[in-house]
C-alpha cells in the first residue's frame, strides 16, 4: 500500500473483522482517522504512507491539541494503534511514533455518585408512577413497568448502557436471575440476580412485551418495537430525575458508578467489583477507591483514635 488512504483502510479491516472490535470502537477510529486525513489536506502533506513522519504528527497533535485532554489522548491512541499495526505488518520501516515521547495530562475526575438515600429515592419514585396507572392496557403503564426494569438492571449489576440495550432475550434466564452480558471485545461475564423486586419487574416487563419483542430479539424494546437506544435510556433517566429534585446529573453511567462505590463502602473486595463492570485491568476498577464524602465524614467521626483521648 503507497497512501495513508490504503493504510486506514486496511487497519479498519483488520479491527472489525480479525480484531473483531465494536461498532462503537470502529466508528471512533474512522472518525479519528478522518480528521487525520483532512489535516493532511489542508496543509498539503504528502499522502505518501512513507514519508509521514514524527514532525507531520507533531503538527497534527498541535492542532487538535484544544480539545479535551481525553479527547486528544484517544485520537493519538487510534493512531499509534494504526502505525503499529502497520509496522507489525512490515507496511512501514520505521514507525514514526516509536521517537515520540508524549504526555497528555487528562485531570482527574471523580464519578457523580448517588447516595442511599438518593438512589433509594429515585426507586421509589418510579414504583410510585406505576401505582398511579389505573389502565394497565395503555402504553403509559407499560412504559414505566420497562423504565423500571431498565433501572433496577442498571443498578442491580452495574451494566454498561450499551450492554444493556444489546441483551437479546436469551440473555436474560427465565427465572430472570442471572443475566449474561457482552462486553467490550466481546467478553462475556456472567451477573447473578438474588433481589425478587428486581426479578419481579424484569418478569412484569417481559410478560407486557414479550409477544412484541419476539420480531426484534432484543430484550428492550421501544414504542416502535425497535431496539431500545442509549439515548432513550439517557433521555427516560433525565426525565425522571427533573421530577425528584436531585441535584445531580444524572446518567444511566451514574447508576454504574453507584453500583461500584457502594459495594465498595459495604466492604465487597475490589476484585470481585472488577469482574461484574467487565474491566480487563483493575487499575481501571480502582477509580472507585476513592472514599466518599458521606463515608469519609462517618469513618472520621468514629472511628478515629482521637475520640478517646480526654484533655
Amino acid at each position: 500500500m503507497d497512501t495513508i488512504e490504503d493504510a486506514i483502510k486496511n487497519f479498519i479491516s483488520n479491527c472489525q473483522f480479525e480484531k473483531n472490535l465494536s461498532e462503537k470502537t470502529i466508528k471512533a477510529y474512522e472518525i479519528d482517522l478522518s480528521q487525520f486525513i483532512r489535516f493532511l489536506q489542508e496543509n498539503e502533506f504528502t499522502s505518501k504512507l512513507a514519508l509521514i513522519n514524527k514532525n507531520i504528527l507533531k503538527g497534527f497533535i498541535k492542532e487538535i491539541s484544544t480539545n479535551k485532554p481525553k479527547t486528544v489522548k484517544r485520537k493519538i491512541a487510534t493512531l499509534k494503534s494504526m502505525f503499529n499495526y502497520l509496522e507489525y505488518e512490515d507496511e512501514i520501516l520505521t514507525n514514526p511514533f516509536r521517537k515520540m515521547r508524549i504526555q497528555i495530562k487528562v485531570p482527574m475526575s471523580l464519578p457523580v455518585v448517588l447516595t442511599n438515600s438518593e438512589i433509594s429515592k429515585f426507586i421509589k419514585y418510579v414504583y410510585q408512577l406505576k401505582k398511579k396507572h389505573k389502565d394497565k392496557n395503555k402504553y403509559s403503564y407499560k412504559e414505566i413497568i420497562r423504565d423500571i426494569a431498565v433501572l433496577e438492571l442498571l443498578f442491580a449489576t452495574g451494566i454498561r448502557v450499551s450492554e444493556l440495550c444489546t441483551l437479546k432475550t436469551n440473555n436474560i434466564s427465565s427465572k430472570f436471575d442471572s443475566v449474561l452480558v457482552s462486553g467490550k471485545g466481546k467478553k462475556e461475564r456472567l451477573i447473578h440476580i438474588y433481589h425478587k423486586e428486581i426479578k419481579a419487574s424484569l418478569k412484569e416487563y417481559n410478560d407486557l412485551f414479550s409477544d412484541k419483542r419476539n420480531e426484534t430479539g432484543y430484550f428492550f424494546i421501544n414504542r416502535l418495537n425497535n431496539q431500545m437506544s442509549d439515548q432513550s435510556v439517557r433521555f427516560m433517566i433525565k426525565k425522571h430525575t427533573l421530577k425528584i429534585n436531585i441535584h445531580k446529573n444524572i446518567t444511566p453511567h451514574t447508576f454504574r458508578h453507584t453500583f461500584a462505590t457502594l459495594l465498595l463502602e459495604e466492604g465487597v473486595d475490589i476484585k470481585y467489583i472488577q469482574h461484574f463492570l467487565g474491566h480487563s485491568s483493575i487499575m481501571t476498577t480502582q477509580i472507585y477507591t476513592h472514599v466518599s464524602e458521606r463515608k469519609q465524614k462517618h469513618i472520621l467521626n468514629t472511628k478515629h483514635p482521637r475520640r478517646r483521648f480526654e484533655v
